[in-house]
């Protein structure tokens, strides 16, 4: 196929443009972009010289979604799993024998999987959070970026880092696991922290999101599979290159038990100790926290991000997003990964964080609104990982925006387009795709790379690892009693009383 090429000047035209949550859509409205940067939105705007124009009648053109996280390594486990919660389902996706380690062109097409996905679906800016132990292999680690690169894709992209062995993040596992089977695991030895941090340090010079449209972000894993020193030289390593960070916090009960037993604290108050909490960090999930902890990532400028559809389908609970918005915490969204989301749609969680916050048990002041969601896959995006020129349709903004068809069934008959687009649209009306300025979807069809032969090469790759990776998995079933002896276990352990995770209804 032939590939779009980037030209300086783009201008779109004759638009349905909805800017950001306030302001009204204005029809027939051109957006002008220079150089990856919005400079003008107005009506009738004249043609400068050496400038692609693009037709937008019938469009309706918006802010680009920001999936705030997902982990890449997960998309070839797409449908395998369901009814595990958190704690037993993770073991699959790090099974205690890992099968074979996929070349640098697998974890290409592997990244493709998302990146095609997010573009279908209205998605210009992704955080990848990708699992490369236990090789680290830096053509593999490439591979990833150079995905997102060819794709035209926006991105954040991390090497999950944890110096602790991920098989011990839990609370009793010496008492619970058999001493043959501890054996078994410990005989695949422990992180080598100097060499992930020698590693971060790489990408963080290498890669820097100031210099480029895929950046790297930095990724200590969760607290509890961290050491102490470990967290604390992540955070300096973030602090002294102007890096975003991101980590996972208290997802699930047994994450809050973890922190009492671990810490003798939770998790949020180890991390203020730490010294890791700041305006630089983003933290998934944060279900089972307490108003002091929600007080604590206020204070520092800490922003959230609700992965709402991961956290119906593990069982882990559910945000306290008005409490978070109430003290004044940023919100972001995001999908989370296919092996437990099984989707990378942003549409899809959008309108599931609209309504899994309608509830009879508060008053509907209260519930969360399109606007609001909108608002959190947007702007709350954009600030949460440092980008806060993303989120608008406006000049000086960078030219990331998506135009949906209007004569799309979702949009027929047309009485509320953000309303119509948060309730209804799961991607069918996709369009047109801007990213930095660039046409990456035009027509419906992506502009920068061949779809169809990736996605017959993808499907290629995964019949050949598929016997792989289900032996792989079925040295889990070895394991697994005793993990779910620890979960249920911990099920019996009290948490903290004030902690304010909800109840769905």
């Amino acid at each position: 196929m032939s590939i779009s090429p980037r030209t300086d000047k783009l201008l779109v035209k004759n638009a349905l443009v909805l800017a950001a949550s306030d302001t009204l859509p204005q029809p027939h409205t051109d957006i002008l972009t220079e150089k990856g940067r919005i400079v003008a939105v107005a009506a009738s705007l004249s043609v400068p010289q050496n400038c692609t124009v693009i037709d937008a009648t019938g469009l309706l053109v918006t802010p680009g979604l920001i999936n705030g996280h997902f982990h890449s390594h997960e998309h070839f486990h797409k449908g395998r799993f369901d009814n595990l919660p958190l704690e037993l389902w993770m073991h699959f996706v790090r099974p205690p024998v890992a099968p074979p380690p996929l070349t640098p062109e697998q974890v290409y097409l592997r990244t493709m999987i998302g990146a095609i996905e997010a573009i279908r679906t209205g998605t210009t800016f992704v955080v990848d959070d990708v699992n490369h132990a236990p090789q680290f292999s830096l053509e593999c680690i490439d591979a990833v970026f150079q995905a997102y690169e060819d794709i035209g894709l926006r991105a954040l992209v991390s090497v999950s880092l944890y110096d602790l062995p991920f098989y011990r993040a839990v609370p009793f596992f010496d008492e619970e696991m058999p001493v043959h089977l501890r054996e078994q695991l410990e005989r695949q030895g422990i992180p080598d922290r100097d060499r992930l941090l020698t590693l971060a340090q790489h990408l963080a010079q290498t890669h820097h999101p100031n210099r480029h449209r895929v950046g790297y972000i930095v990724a200590p894993s969760a607290p509890q599979r961290c050491s102490r020193t470990f967290l604390v030289q992540l955070g300096e390593l973030a602090n002294t290159y102007n890096l975003p960070m991101m980590l996972h916090l208290l997802e699930t009960r047994l994450q809050a038990v973890t922190g009492q037993l671990f810490y003798q604290c939770s998790m949020t108050e180890y991390l203020a100790e730490l010294g890791i909490l700041s305006d630089r960090l983003a933290l998934q999930h944060c279900v089972w926290l307490t108003p002091h902890d929600i007080e604590l990532l206020a204070k520092s400028g800490a922003s959230v991000v609700y992965n709402p559809l991961s956290n119906l389908k593990l069982g882990s609970g559910k945000m306290p997003v008005r409490a978070f918005q109430q003290a004044g915490v940023n919100i972001a969204l995001a999908s989370d990964g296919c092996g437990s989301r099984d989707s990378l749609n942003m549409l899809c969680v959008m309108q599931a964080a609209v309504l899994l916050n309608k509830s009879p048990a508060t008053p509907p002041e209260q519930w969360i609104s399109a606007e609001e969601a909108f608002d959190f896959a947007t702007i709350g995006g954009a600030k949460a990982f440092g980008c806060e020129q993303l989120g608008k349709i406006a000049p000086g903004y960078q030219a990331d925006f998506v135009g949906y068809r209007l004569n799309e069934l979702s949009f027929v008959p047309l009485n509320h387009p953000l309303r119509q687009l948060v309730y209804a649209q799961t991607g069918a009306a996709v369009d047109l795709v801007v990213v930095d300025g660039m046409e990456v979807m035009r027509g419906g069809k992506l502009t920068q790379v061949d779809e169809q032969a990736l996605i017959e090469a993808i499907c290629k790759v995964h019949d050949q690892i598929l016997p792989a990776m289900q032996e792989s998995e079925a040295t889990v079933q070895t394991f697994l009693p005793y993990y779910r002896q620890i979960y249920d276990r911990c099920l019996t352990q009290p948490v903290d009383p004030k902690i304010l995770t909800e109840d769905l209804f």
